[in-house]
């Protein structure tokens, strides 16, 4: 996945942008479930610790509305591909 450029829109990707879709040079983890489903989280420069461990990500349209975070952790099997976890407020 790092070594090629996938299809998809880019968590964080401005609504507006005419091209929301990944760069090259940069990597990206596949969000697998929940309410960022088939989008793709840029990881570019973060620390490999920090590939390991679930993270909390911002989102409107998860249970909690505004304001609310979805849970993602990379997969076991498949570190590339990360699901969900679950939401909070």
């Amino acid at each position: 996945m790092d070594e090629q450029i996938m299809r998809g829109r880019v968590y964080g990707a401005d609504h507006d942008d005419p091209d929301p879709g990944p760069r090259q040079g940069r990597a990206y983890r596949e969000l697998v479930g929940g309410p960022l489903d088939g989008l793709l989280l840029d990881v570019t420069g973060w620390p490999p610790t920090a590939l390991t461990e679930q993270v909390a990500l911002p989102t409107e349209i998860g249970r909690y509305g505004a304001g609310g975070r979805a849970l993602y952790a990379p997969r076991p099997a498949d570190p590339r591909r990360w699901d969900w976890a679950g939401d909070l407020p």
